[in-house]
This record gives structure tokens, sequence and C-alpha cells, in this order.
């Protein structure tokens, strides 16, 4: 693959990048596409895990530190990380922040930006804030072929009984990857969020039930400037 296919993904929190999509970023990245990682915020609202493992003030680095072993797992490269406050997304300054992932978006030169849709999945509202810049980037950025945001069918929570999870239409996604020819390498980016697993009720679930979750990852084609993009291509080839 050629170098010049390159993916922006952005999140909020350090194991956004994992849990929906970290799948099709493995996959991506074995195809030779250059996949970079945005992530918001150090993550520093999050748990220091059951047993805590660290004191509320070292969870940023040590969130730091999870995020760039996902990152080496999945084999992408190490992460960008700003420096928003974890749980205050929505309160950002717009134009800052969309500034400066403009600014990664000029240094990367991505065709593709992937992020959160308006419902968050989860509906946490950092999820939501940082789709909308993601977003609102996407529109500054002529050069960027597509926008793609992670999503979860209707069908799926329904047969999962997940009703806190946002859902669209199934005939809204545009892609469904399965992913169980990098399930291993997904699961090991999982686990070295170790502060967070706790905070994920799937992961205490029989492997069927986890498998069927997080083993097939779903978006949407948000937004485009053509017809064709590489992320839609090369994952669905992989899928045939």
């Amino acid at each position: 693959m050629s170098d010049r296919q390159r993916l922006l993904a952005v999140f909020a929190h350090p194991d956004d990048e994992t849990f929906r999509s970290g799948g099709s970023l493995a996959l991506l990245a074995q195809c030779g596409v250059r996949v970079q990682v945005l992530t918001a915020t150090p993550g520093q609202a999050g748990s220091c895990g059951n047993p805590p493992s660290c004191a509320p003030e070292e969870l940023p680095a040590v969130r730091e530190r999870e995020l760039r072993c996902a990152c080496a797992a999945l084999g992408i490269q190490p992460p960008i990380l700003l420096d928003y406050q974890d749980g205050q997304l929505s309160d950002a300054d717009p134009e800052r922040i969309v500034s400066e992932i403009l600014a990664v978006v000029r240094e990367v030169h991505p065709q593709i930006i992937l992020t959160y849709g308006p419902d968050g999945v989860s509906g946490h509202p950092d999820h939501i804030a940082i789709g909308h810049f993601a977003t609102e980037t996407f529109h500054r950025a002529g050069d960027v072929v597509a926008l793609h945001t992670i999503s979860v069918p209707r069908s799926l929570a329904k047969k999962l009984g997940m009703t806190q999870i946002h859902t669209v239409p199934d005939n809204a996604i545009t892609l469904t990857v399965d992913v169980s020819k990098v399930w291993e390498i997904k699961m090991a980016a999982i686990h070295c969020h170790r502060t967070q697993l706790g905070e994920s009720p799937i992961l205490a679930a029989p492997e069927e039930k986890q498998r069927l979750f997080l083993g097939t990852e779903h978006f949407r084609r948000a937004q485009a400037r053509q017809e064709k993009d590489y992320f839609t291509e090369i994952l669905s080839t992989i899928n045939s």
C-alpha cells in the first residue's frame, strides 16, 4: 500500500481507539495504511482500577502509558495527546481545539478522519463533543476525502440487551468489519488499558458474547468529498 494512505482517528479518551474500532485500525495498519490516533484528554476522570493501581494524581500519566501500549499492540503510530479536561470537552473553546486538530491534519495529511457520531455511541458528552470538533475539522480541511463515524446497529444492541448504548438503524451502517483475524491483537490492546477493564461489563461476559460485540465493528460514512475512499475499499476487501 502507498504511504500516501493515512487515517487520523480523533477520540476523547485513552481506550476509545480500541473498543469499537481497534480491530479495523489494526487491519488497516497491516495493509500499509499509516494510522494516527489523536486523543483529546488523558482520561484523568477515569478509574484508577479495582483495586486501584495508582493514585488519582498519577492517573493521567498511567493512562497515557496504557494508550501508548494499546497503539503499539494494534501496530499503529504512537498517539498524539492534547491536554483537555476529561469530562469537560463540551466546555472547550471550539476554535482552539479545532485549530489544534487542524494542525495535526496538516502534519499527518490524512485522507480519512474517523471519530464518534452525534450520539457518541455511549452518549458520553466528551464523545459527542469530540465528534463535533472532528466534524468541523473535516469541513475546514478540504483535502480530507471522507469522515467515518463509529456506530452500533440497533439489531446488535437489541440482541445483546445493551439498552445503554446509543444505536443507529441497521440500514444506516455503511461498513461492517469482521475483526476475528486480529481478535488476539485487539484483546491485547484492550488489556493494555488495565485501569479501565472493570468499567467495561462486556469483558465479564462469556467469550461468545464478547466476540459478538467486540469481534465486529460498524461504521457510517458520514461525510465525503468523493464517491469512493480506501477506508471502505480496503476493509470491504478484507472481509470478502
